[in-house]
């Protein structure tokens, strides 16, 4: 599933290339991804000048001036600014066209991302209940603190909590907690001021770090016959089970929980 930091280069790409078309048109391929896609939505968005693209947690928000497209990837899915003319492919689920000469394509395997509506001035209850961005500076270590207070689940469970932070999944947790050097079994509740603070500095780190290595999306966005290729970051512990810790070179632990991977050194984190 596409991470935070891969929405963030999504939305970096798409902004420089759509930001101030006009769209002329939508095609919707059929009327649903993971949910039903408004059926008003292409009278909603046709001939409205494109102010922008924001993000909030890992939705895309396409903004006109009567609203915003918000748009997920769920688990396969990617945008695409193509020349008008290349042949839809199976997944090929929906073409923005613009007056550019070029669509805006949203390729979805699996469908489970969506294509919904948010009026101006409203919030979708998608981002209703959310917490704080990672990069923002709402998102410190007292706020993790506080929050914490009488929590007895782990401290990955909880730094996934998307009301606590939003965009930290699975990989960045575990890899955040390495560098932390926090238990990710350790019960939230348990886990001092101090160390909150080395959390969420470490959240930002990495987060930033992976952003910034996102070269490799913003050169095959507009490529006809590929899917956006995501860069590939150096991982510490995550998918490294039963492999020596690059610190110190013990054994690195692992276990499923909530069928997802969790790894993380015996020595380095506690």
């Amino acid at each position: 599933m596409p991470e935070l930091p891969e929405v963030e280069t999504t939305r970096l790409g798409l902004d420089t290339l759509v930001r101030g078309c006009r769209i002329a048109g939508v095609t919707l391929r059929r009327p649903d991804l993971r949910w039903p896609i408004p059926s008003g939505l292409p009278a909603l968005l046709t001939d409205q000048p494109i102010l922008g693209v924001r993000r909030r947690a890992k939705y895309l928000l396409l903004d006109v001036p009567s609203g915003s497209a918000l748009i997920h990837l769920g688990m396969s899915a990617c945008l695409r600014v193509l020349p008008q003319g290349v042949p839809p492919g199976r997944h090929d689920h929906v073409d923005l066209v613009l007056d550019s000469g070029q669509i805006v394509r949203f390729t979805d395997p699996r469908r489970f991302g969506c294509l919904l509506w948010q009026p101006k001035g409203e919030t979708h209850q998608l981002l209703s209940n959310l917490g704080p961005e990672p990069l923002s500076t709402e998102f410190t270590g007292d706020h993790l603190f506080e929050c914490s207070r009488k929590r007895t689940s782990t401290i990955k469970t909880f730094l996934m909590d998307q009301e606590i932070v939003v965009g930290v999944g699975n990989i960045y947790a575990v890899e955040t907690l390495f560098r932390a050097g926090i238990a990710p079994c350790r019960a939230a509740g348990s886990v001092s001021r101090e160390r909150y603070a080395r959390l969420a500095e470490a959240v930002k780190e990495i987060l930033a770090q992976a952003i910034q290595s996102g070269g490799t999306t913003l050169r095959e966005f507009s490529h006809p016959d590929a899917m956006p290729a995501y860069f590939k970051q150096k991982l510490f512990v995550y998918g490294r089970q039963g492999l020596p810790c690059l610190a110190c070179g013990k054994l690195l632990c692992g276990t499923r929980q909530s069928n997802r991977s969790m790894v993380w050194c015996a020595k380095c984190q506690k």
